[in-house]
């Protein structure tokens, strides 16, 4: 046999061996079972997502005299001089038992906790001052709802960030409003405009636990700062023109009022040791329940009677102020189950804090004003330093403490 012919006959092995391999990758293509591609998957989130990542040294001498705009909490000058030039994420979490124990919740400043619908809550944390040390993975990310949007607008043009939302044609329509407000096009993180890798889907983000792809959406902090710096959605909000006039151009913090906050006051005899309710009556796997801790002045959370856990850590939810929110709810509206609650006005709520139980007022004047809390002088009411946990329930639930 020829030179040549052996040449020949060698490339043609290698072109056959090439086009079986191709053929036998499309047709596997997508083959395998969940685990299998939930292993390719979370190599990338591995690589990709960067969760704990130590983006700040403190100086362990350096005074922690700076108070978050959300919450009271005191932290140092860097930590401040790093928050300042960032607006606060609201972003929407998961609460179904297969996303628990959910990413981040520990590190937010604020939690809303409400209703999404069929008895099933949801979570929206506000992360700002507590996640400039370190970069905070945050999931199970979930779809927007209307009433959460309104609690969001508080905060003047928080970078909002969900994964899709309430679209059905009336008062539910959360993806409509979010247009209707201008926030697609100033402050709108939606997973469905970003994709990878700001989110991405670990179908092991619970170790050992296979899950449905609606509870893997997963992202982090810096992640979603770094998508809204290169839009230009700092501190400042982005400048836009409405009719002649220019709108825009300003901190966040204009026009902001904290809340009022002080120093805890440990109770060695609290009066309210232990909190009790459910959101919907006999949906006990929502229910919520709060444990005085007088050693760190804080509630921890039990959700179903277990231990809310952080999966970032695997310490439970503590919080300083544990908020019941008295306020009308409709629903369901329409064959989506989708519930309405009226986020404007004025109610009452219980708060929570020192293991002692305060019969307060809320109030909100419109759309766009902070949700605030008067004692029952009319005064405004000083809530703890730290974490606020907020949970909204129809005026006739029963509250046990």
């Amino acid at each position: 046999m020829t030179k040549q012919k052996l040449l020949v006959l060698l490339a043609l092995y290698l072109v056959s061996t090439g086009a079986a391999f191709g053929i036998t990758t499309f047709m596997n293509r997508g083959a395998g079972t969940p685990t299998e591609q939930a292993g390719e998957q979370t190599e990338v989130v591995e690589e990709e997502l960067g969760g704990g990542q130590k983006l700040l040294t403190i100086n362990p001498n350096e005074p922690k005299d700076q108070p978050c705009p959300l919450n009271g909490e005191l932290y140092t000058a860097t930590e401040r001089a790093a928050w300042e030039k960032r607006r606060p994420l609201a972003v929407m979490i998961e609460n179904t038992p297969d996303a628990r124990p959910q990413s981040g919740l520990n590190k937010a400043d604020v939690v809303f906790e409400a209703m999404a619908e069929g008895g099933v809550t949801r979570f929206m944390g506000l992360f700002y001052c507590d996640v400039q040390v370190e970069d905070t993975t945050l999931a199970p990310i979930r779809s927007a709802r209307t009433y959460f949007i309104d609690w969001a607008s508080g905060y003047n043009l928080p970078l909002y960030v969900h994964v899709g939302g309430a679209n059905t044609p009336g008062p539910a329509n959360a993806l409509g409003q979010l247009s209707d407000y201008g926030w697609t096009g100033q402050n709108d993180l939606n997973q469905f405009s970003i994709g990878y890798p700001t989110f991405v889907r670990d179908y092991n983000r619970i170790p050992g636990r296979e899950l449905a792809t609606e509870h893997t959406m997963v992202t982090s902090t810096e992640k979603l700062w770094a998508v809204a710096t290169k839009r230009g959605w700092t501190n400042m909000t982005p400048t836009r023109t409405v009719g002649r006039t220019t709108v825009g151009g300003k901190d966040w913090k204009d026009g902001f009022t904290p809340w009022a906050t002080a120093e805890g006051k440990p109770s060695s005899s609290p009066k309210a040791p232990n909190i009790s309710f459910e959101f919907w009556d006999g949906f006990t796997t929502y229910a919520a329940k709060w444990e005085y801790d007088p050693a760190t002045n804080s509630y921890k959370r039990f959700t179903a009677n277990e231990p809310h856990l952080d999966l970032n850590t695997n310490e439970q939810v503590m919080v300083k102020n544990a908020v019941v929110l008295f306020v009308p709810e409709k629903g369901p509206i329409d064959e989506l189950k989708h519930m309405l609650y009226t986020t404007t006005g004025s109610g009452d709520a219980l708060v929570f804090m020192n293991g002692e139980a305060v019969q307060a007022k809320w109030s909100k004047k419109d759309r766009e004003a902070q949700l605030t809390f008067t004692d029952a002088k009319g005064k405004p009411l000083e809530l703890v330093r730290g974490l606020t946990w907020i949970s909204v329930v129809a005026p006739k639930t029963t509250v046990t403490y």
